[in-house]
């Protein structure tokens, strides 16, 4: 029998909905009383490590979950499922994703209506993510996000509707998997695979959008002793409004890692404009392009790296690798 560790961290999954119409966590979380289908097959080892609205994590809860799990994977476990607020599903995902070295199945999901209401997608989602974190062709596959009876990387997926059941998507490759009523099937799988473990996670990591118009300021606050990285969702295929330059610069005199991703849902930054701002020039004075990712992916990506102990190249190469 398949020896399953289940966590779970709180997240509309295990909150319900008051006679106000209001959701919030309750005394009692639903998933606790789930019926496992798969008795005879599975056992279930449930924790609940904390119970926090996802909006509430940070990477401190990211980091006690990935010791857990890497323990876990000594422990005899086949796999582990996490339970999870989808807010910020997709960072812890790839957070863990990018520091657990077990080839173990690690699966998170989470629910977009609460444990009473019309409809609510809890315990399906829960119950694939279990069938998924159990299958034989789940192993080495990185963590992965079910939800909707869909298989998706943690590497791609974003949350793409604030409220529709169908959020998770993987924006240009779809999922690599679907799960049906007693089957899991995959079709698709990620090219390579790596991963730094880390044991401490390091602050003033920030993250900045660009705009039409934007000036100076938000760099400037950030050009500062304290600040270890900045990620910046840039325009387009990766450029900037020119006003900005001479704050980046600071910035990157720093020796502060400045990694640039694009603002637009699909696609890659990448440096093909060469004017005031453009890619090409943002290249050349030391930006890091990242190829693939989001932005809040990217800071994450970032975050790891820097926790890990990654300068110059090394850390240039870890970020904008989009297959590792």
């Amino acid at each position: 029998m398949k020896k399953i560790l289940v966590l779970h961290t709180g997240g509309t999954i295990a909150m319900s909905e008051n006679e106000n119409g209001a959701i919030s966590p309750g005394s009692k979380n639903p998933l606790n009383e789930f019926n496992n289908l798969f008795s005879d097959q599975i056992k279930l080892i449930v924790e609940n490590p904390f119970n926090l609205p996802s909006p509430h994590v940070t990477p401190k809860e990211m980091l006690l979950l990935q010791k857990r799990i890497s323990q876990a994977a000594t422990e005899g476990f086949f796999g582990a499922v996490i339970t999870h607020g989808t807010d910020t599903l997709e960072e812890t995902a790839y957070f863990l994703d990018l520091t657990i070295t077990s080839d173990i199945p690690v699966v998170i999901t989470g629910a977009m209506r609460s444990a009473n209401e019309i409809g609510s997608d809890g315990l399906h989602n829960f119950q694939t993510a279990v069938q998924t974190a159990a299958s034989d062709e789940a192993v080495g596959k990185g963590v992965l996000v079910v939800m909707n009876d869909e298989i998706h990387t943690a590497r791609y997926v974003t949350k793409t509707h604030t409220t529709n059941v169908a959020t998770f998507r993987t924006p240009t490759f779809g999922p690599i998997g679907l799960i049906f009523k007693h089957n899991v099937r995959f079709f698709e799988q990620l090219l390579r695979h790596t991963a730094l473990p880390i044991d401490h996670v390091v602050n003033h990591v920030f993250l900045i959008k660009a705009y039409a118009g934007m000036d100076n300021e938000l760099l400037d606050f950030v050009a500062q002793e304290s600040t270890r990285g900045v990620v910046i969702e840039a325009l387009g295929a990766g450029n900037l409004p020119p006003y900005i330059l001479p704050s980046l610069k600071k910035i990157l005199d720093l020796n502060i890692p400045v990694v640039l991703v694009s603002r637009c849902f699909n696609g890659v930054a990448q440096d093909v404009y060469d004017y005031e701002g453009g890619g090409i020039q943002l290249k050349k004075i030391g930006v890091t392009f990242c190829h693939g990712l989001n932005g809040q992916k990217a800071r994450i990506k970032l975050l790891v790296g820097l926790s890990a102990g990654l300068t110059g190249t090394a850390l240039k190469h870890f970020v904008s690798d989009a297959v590792s």
